[in-house]
């Protein structure tokens, strides 16, 4: 056996990729042992032959499958068609071509008593396609069933080869038979004396004489001519004889099939390897209105290990993806549904390519993205937005025509960012930008009744996605401490009922009929230094209308004191801080690790507001409370500090309300530390911000007598 490189058949374009399966196939006929598999870009055959012999294979025994498309104009079997092709190959005794004459007997036969003049409609052409896929030979159903599905009350016609086999104006049938015999030495003289440099070419990319003014149609978008296509204004489409028959020999390995959705459905639908509709995302070369005129996407397999033809030909046959339970419907189900495959037949990765509208309604076969495969099949964090059935939904309505063009500008935005993260661990930044656009999507959502009505909230994300995003920031640290925010025990006070109407028990939007008796949602709009002390506001009153028994102002995390001084020094944090929240907030927050408290200290005064402020489950754990003993939030202060804090008035508060519950500020009241440079708006948003166990700590230690030095 002998590895031969082919260096014309390369993943893309099109054209090249089905070329190489066209090769694998012809040769299996007569040699089973061949092997293929794509090394790079290029496909490798492992096969019993030496070039020489492999270029003498295809020059002197290649026998043509029969391709013929009776039902279609152009084919050369009506009144109008260019019939040169088709009659010299029916009037040929060359032995290569004597399926090929067989099937066009049977075409022939069948087109009896139908009018020629031009191709059939309607009826009589589902008639004729039932008619002649009853009579064709075994030779030519390959390429009847890669073409026509005949299912339901219509014809189905596979994107690859167009409408049946042809695109437009161009039939691909036709073309092949002038290929044909633009590259066979047949009996009665035809064929090329360039066929051998044209093979050469075709196989190994080597030189070759000029190649013949032909359409390739959508397989090869650099051949397909027209403006700026070439040197000057505009060019001829130029072809490679050998590249077509070889390419139209390849796409007979994509044969449709009818199949099920599932077996509850009685609808039966067109399905066709690695073809799903078209998605306009996760290329910078494709938008929303190629999606929308796209005739759908073909994702090629590339596998690594050699394989033979029947190996192939089964992976195409398998070739259907399903996401869960469900088959994979558009390029974003495939994308998701790739990373559970594992190494799924050996395939490694996915050439995506669209089948785009171009000028004069042609389409081009344009290669979009390369989607890698993992290595063993596993479930991503991406997959908790399809709980419920959201993503879906959610795109499903951004689609509608009546949908505000914000929601097609998230859909779009989300969708790219699902493919850019497709198959790998995504970075930090990728991550936090998924979190920052699910938050405004929510927010999107939240403020339309319409979208509330076609869509749910979206799901409560893991911890995993907390963790892929973490950059072990300051910013993302104090988001992370705020979008951890809870309830008491099991009353629950999530911060994203805060943020948007949804129940703080479950994920549904608040209506009259999931409505809570007490008003929780205030938004999260404007300046962070104004929207965070309206949070902490609504979550001290809700403490009392709730009946609550502890202040609703613990976090499975928390912020360290070096974080919180930043945040008191001034606004550099406050647009991430911003971004970030709403996103994290869908998600469970993981229980902090680190428990440390930082190295830099706090103003006294925000301090001693602070620990007013602490929950006492919280203080009873650093020994400052009794069990039992409460520590209720000193009224008015919140309001004082966001008022100015004149004359110190919250600072003062605080310290009465920490001497009330027995705890013993260091200073006397008539030494209470002020706050000095920090703006009190931003002090007040700060006491909102929750803090590691051991920085609540230290803050403690800081300012509070310890019990063991408390005199008697």
């Amino acid at each position: 056996m002998n590895e031969i490189v082919l260096d014309g058949c390369t993943v893309t374009p099109l054209a090249g990729y089905l070329k190489a399966l066209g090769v694998l196939r012809l040769l299996s006929t007569k040699y089973p042992e061949t092997r293929g598999a794509w090394r790079g870009e290029r496909f490798v055959l492992t096969v019993p032959l030496d070039r020489n012999e492999l270029e003498r294979f295809f020059l002197e025994e290649y026998a043509p499958t029969p391709i013929l498309a009776p039902w279609n104009g152009g084919s050369g079997f009506y009144a109008k068609d260019n019939k040169d092709a088709l009659l010299r190959i029916a009037q040929s005794e060359d032995r290569r071509l004597q399926d090929y004459r067989a099937s066009l007997a049977v075409a022939e036969s069948a087109l009896a008593g139908f009018d020629r003049s031009a191709s059939p409609k309607g009826d009589d052409k589902v008639r004729l396609l039932t008619v002649i896929r009853s009579q064709l030979p075994d030779t030519a159903l390959g390429w009847f069933d890669a073409s026509v599905l005949l299912a339901g009350e219509a014809p189905q016609y596979p994107p690859l080869l167009g409408t049946g086999g042809n695109d437009g104006r161009l039939d691909f049938t036709n073309n092949f038979m002038q290929r044909v015999l633009d590259v066979i030495a047949t009996d009665d003289g035809a064929g090329e004396r360039a066929s051998p440099a044209w093979l050469r070419t075709a196989l190994f990319a080597g030189a070759a004489p000029g190649f013949t003014k032909s359409s390739i149609g959508q397989f090869s978008p650099g051949q397909a001519g027209g403006p700026n296509a070439g040197v000057g204004f505009e060019a001829d489409a130029a072809i490679n004889p050998w590249d077509f028959v070889l390419m139209i020999e390849g796409a007979l390995l994509f044969a449709a099939a009818a199949v099920r959705r599932n077996a509850d459905d009685p609808v039966e639908v067109l399905s066709y390897p690695f073809t799903v509709r078209a998605v306009g995302a996760g290329a910078g070369n494709l938008g929303e209105s190629d999606a929308e005129n796209a005739r759908g996407e073909l994702w090629m397999p590339l596998w690594t290990q050699p394989a033979t033809h029947a190996e192939v030909q089964g992976l195409m046959g398998e070739g259907r993806v399903a996401l869960g339970r469900r088959p994979a419907r558009d390029a974003l189900d495939f994308v998701q549904a790739v990373q559970h495959l594992g190494g799924y037949r050996g395939v490694r990765s996915f050439q995506r390519f669209g089948l785009l509208m171009r000028a004069g309604k042609a389409y081009l076969a344009a290669p979009l993205a390369r989607v890698a495969v993992s290595e063993a099949p596993r479930s991503t964090w991406l997959d908790e937005l399809d709980a419920s059935d959201w993503l879906n939904r959610f795109r499903r309505f951004a689609n509608d025509a009546k949908t505000a063009v914000r929601f097609r500008v998230l859909r779009k935005r989300l969708e790219d960012g699902i493919f850019a993260t497709a198959g790998r661990i995504p970075s930090k930044a990728e991550a936090q930008a998924l979190l920052i656009l699910l938050g405004e999507i929510q927010s999107a959502l939240s403020a339309s009744s319409q979208a509330r009505e076609a869509a749910r909230p979206l799901p409560r994300m893991s911890e995993r996605w907390v963790i892929a995003a973490d950059d072990n920031s300051p910013a993302f640290r104090i988001a992370k401490a705020l979008a951890g925010l809870r309830g008491v025990d099991d009353d629950p006070l999530p911060l994203r009922a805060q943020l948007f109407p949804v129940h703080r028990r479950w994920d549904q939007w608040l209506s009259a009929e999931a409505g809570e008796k007490v008003r929780i949602c205030d938004g999260f709009q404007g300046r962070l230094v104004d929207a965070l002390p309206r949070l902490l506001a609504r979550r001290l009153w809700l403490a009392g209308r709730l009946a609550l028994s502890d202040k609703p102002l613990e976090s499975a995390a928390g912020a360290t004191l070096d974080d919180v001084a930043a945040f008191l020094r001034g606004d550099g944090m406050d647009a991430r801080i911003t971004a970030l929240l709403p996103g994290l907030a869908l998600c469970e927050i993981p229980d902090d690790i680190d428990r440390s408290a930082g190295e830099f200290a706090v103003p006294a005064a925000f301090a001693v507001m602070k620990l007013a402020l602490t929950p006492d489950r919280t203080l009873c754990s650093l020994d400052l409370l009794a069990p039992g003993e409460r520590s209720p939030a000193p009224e008015g202060m919140l309001a004082q500090l966001i008022a100015g804090n004149h004359g110190n008035r919250a600072v003062t508060t605080a310290w009465r309300r920490l001497r009330a519950t027995g705890l013993s500020p260091l200073f006397a009241s008539g030494a209470l530390p002020t706050l000095g440079g920090v703006d009190p708006e931003r002090a007040a948003a700060g006491l909102l911000i929750p803090l590691r166990f051991g920085a609540t700590a230290a803050l403690a230690r800081a300012v509070l007598r310890q019990p063991e030095t408390q005199s008697i």
